[in-house]
């Protein structure tokens, strides 16, 4: 089993980008057969205005996988944080349940601080600001977002001592729901009404991007649903009455391209509110 583990943990980053292109793919089909705005909207068009982030990911992604790296060598080699005080003997599922559970809920109150807080706000505006949410949505986040967010998973990983085969093992959990929660699509509501109750589905996360309060500050969770439950954040709404966007960004937005989306959070005259 340990063979296993390292193997795949040291494989991580091919294993993320090709399970990444399977899904991406494949949801990218669903969503021309049963997308809800099939034929709507230039869909090559709005992949390639998105895909610009893919691009601006890259150096921060490098340059913080490095720091990843350093950090859970060295809490492993000193045995520092939450999950390297458990009993050695402990269940290596009991671990990685652990570990999931730790940076799960630190990534749901990351995300209501990106909507809490104004500068903030700013930068994840450029997430939201998609007016048609399919799977490409999923690559716009401004490259000063994608800082922030992998430095706040640095933070927690360090302090909760996450071991780094833990730290992979959740990284895909996270490529397979962060992808599927942004099809174009939705679940049956009785699998819906399930799926839901443990996960986020594409049904929840379309509510987050309904265009007007208080939807836009529902739903919150990244991989397990629990967090919303718990915290008094989940809804639903009839999917007839979603429209993505956000109501204080102009619809000309939906138009812009990549280059003006990333200059969008320093642009205060675009942003009414």
């Amino acid at each position: 089993m340990n063979n296993v583990i390292d193997s795949i943990t040291q494989a991580s980053s091919l294993i993320q980008a090709l399970l990444f292109v399977v899904i991406f793919s494949a949801l990218w089909n669903i969503e021309n057969i049963v997308g809800l705005t099939k034929g709507g909207y230039a869909k090559w068009r709005h992949f390639l205005t998105n895909s610009v982030f893919a691009l601006t990911a890259l150096p921060v992604q490098f340059v913080l996988g490095l720091a990843f790296a350093s950090v859970t060598k060295w809490t492993a080699e000193h045995q520092f944080g939450i999950v390297q005080w458990l009993p050695s003997q402990t269940n290596l599922a009991v671990v990685f349940g652990v570990s999931l559970l730790l940076l799960d809920l630190s990534e749901y109150f990351y995300h209501r601080l990106m909507h809490k807080f104004k500068l903030l706000w700013r930068l994840h505006l450029v997430h939201h600001s998609d007016h048609v949410v399919d799977v490409s949505t999923v690559l716009r986040e401004h490259p000063a977002e994608t800082t922030v967010r992998l430095l706040n998973t640095l933070f927690w990983t360090f302090l909760f001592g996450v071991p780094v085969w833990c730290l992979v093992f959740r990284q895909i959990l996270q490529v397979v729901f962060t992808v599927s929660s942004h099809v174009n699509a939705r679940l049956p509501d009785r699998a819906d009404h399930m799926l839901s109750w443990l996960f986020i589905t594409p049904n929840m996360h379309q509510v987050h991007h309904h265009f007007q309060q208080p939807y836009t500050d529902r739903n919150f969770g990244d991989i397990l649903s629990i967090w919303d439950r718990i915290f008094g954040t989940f809804a639903r709404m009839d999917f007839r009455d979603l429209v993505f966007g956000v109501d204080t960004c102009p619809i000309e937005v939906e138009y812009a391209s990549g280059l003006e989306l990333l200059e969008l959070p320093f642009h205060a005259t675009k942003i009414t509110a």
